[in-house]
């Protein structure tokens, strides 16, 4: 952060300002994660009245480099004093809306940040590229066969003169253990009828 020589003048400023600020409404919609959050103009126009009540005023100047969006915040009081801080995200789309999706961002949490004020920041992930996360479903285990169905396979493969490693493969199991159980019917058919075809 950098600042003035002096900020008494400001900072008794600011802490009058603070105390009459309330949180930034949630009024924009973020349909990627069904939110709400305090957008850049939200905040601005619950700051303004109050800074510029108390002699405070606001200046953002962005910059962007080597896919780095900079913007540096500066508050003034009348006085001439002054205090600012330069926050910096990463651009995952390099193109004007990526870009300035970037400077909004980096913009509205620099200007809560100052005035002290809180904010839902549902919309950072689109800022910086981010898809909103999925739950992914859990897979449900398959039972597999019992013991003695692995017997009955077991047995039926021998009957049939197969091998049970070749049959395992085939079907691609590490062993008969393996099977689904909702295969098994399946599996006595196809081993039967090899049998007979024998």
């Amino acid at each position: 952060m950098n600042k003035s020589e002096q900020i008494n003048e400001l900072a008794t400023a600011l802490a009058k300002a603070q105390g009459e600020l309330e949180n930034a409404a949630k009024s924009s919609d973020n349909p990627h994660f069904k939110s709400k959050y305090a957008d850049l103009a939200e905040i601005l126009n619950t700051v303004r009245p109050v800074f510029s009540a108390n002699g405070l005023s606001v200046s953002q100047c962005p910059s962007f480099e080597a896919g780095i969006v900079s913007v540096e915040t500066v508050l003034m009081h009348r006085s001439g004093q002054w205090m600012s801080s330069v926050i910096s995200a990463p651009v995952s789309k390099q193109d004007a809306q990526g870009v300035g999706s970037a400077i909004t961002y980096c913009r509205r949490y620099s200007l809560a940040a100052v005035a002290g004020i809180a904010q839902e920041d549902d919309d950072a992930n689109s800022a910086v590229g981010h898809a909103p996360r999925r739950q992914e479903p859990q897979a449900v285990p398959k039972p597999k066969v019992t013991t003695q169905q692995v017997e009955h396979l077991r047995q039926a493969i021998t009957v049939a003169g197969m091998s049970e490693a070749e049959w395992c493969a085939s079907i691609k199991i590490p062993g008969l253990d393996s099977l689904p159980a909702e295969k098994f019917g399946g599996a006595m058919d196809y081993i039967k009828s090899q049998a007979h075809a024998a």
